[in-house]
């Protein structure tokens, strides 16, 4: 049976991001984890807690719900709304709650038939949309929280020790 698209680079994208983010993670201490460039901004830990909420209560949701109801209705995600959860999260428990969901999700969209695809959904923001089209958004999504947790590892990490060589890099982590 052919699988859901295979050849998207999505899906690859999505099975890549938790070896991405285990790499930009490789010596940072919890301190580090939890350091904010301010106060309204995420940490790298508030981050993880974000991505690991999100893969299950937003995405996997989403896809069951493409998979069993005839046009869904969506509302939009709003990771404001989360900001107490993703306080104080332990990054290394967050990680690693991601890391599996991840795996088994990837797992199971790998099943798929390629017509699940085309299945549809109304998201009340965006309008009428596809299961392919979610899926690029998904690895959108995960391409901009690796972008936040590498600048937030650049200005945490490496700003300070590379001395004056920094002093050109306008980092806004």
């Amino acid at each position: 049976m052919p699988h859901l698209e295979p050849q998207l680079d999505c899906l690859n994208q999505l099975e890549a991001t938790p070896s991405i983010l285990r790499g930009l993670l490789c010596g940072l201490s919890d301190e580090d984890a939890r350091w904010k460039p301010a106060p309204d901004r995420f940490s790298v830990a508030e981050v993880l807690a974000h991505l690991s909420h999100s893969e299950a209560h937003c995405y996997r949701a989403r896809l069951d719900r493409f998979l069993s109801e005839d046009l869904p209705e969506f509302a939009p995600d709003d990771a404001s709304m989360y900001y107490d959860l993703y306080r104080g999260a332990d990054p290394e428990v967050s990680f690693d709650h991601f890391k599996d969901q991840r795996e088994s999700n990837i797992e199971f969209l790998r099943t798929l038939p390629r017509s699940a695809g085309g299945r549809r959904a109304r998201h009340r923001e965006a309008g009428e949309i596809t299961l392919t089209q979610m899926l690029h958004e998904w690895a959108m999504h995960d391409l901009g929280h690796i972008r936040q947790i590498a600048e937030l590892v650049r200005a945490r990490k490496h700003l300070a020790p590379a001395g004056p060589l920094g002093t050109s890099y306008h980092l806004t982590p």
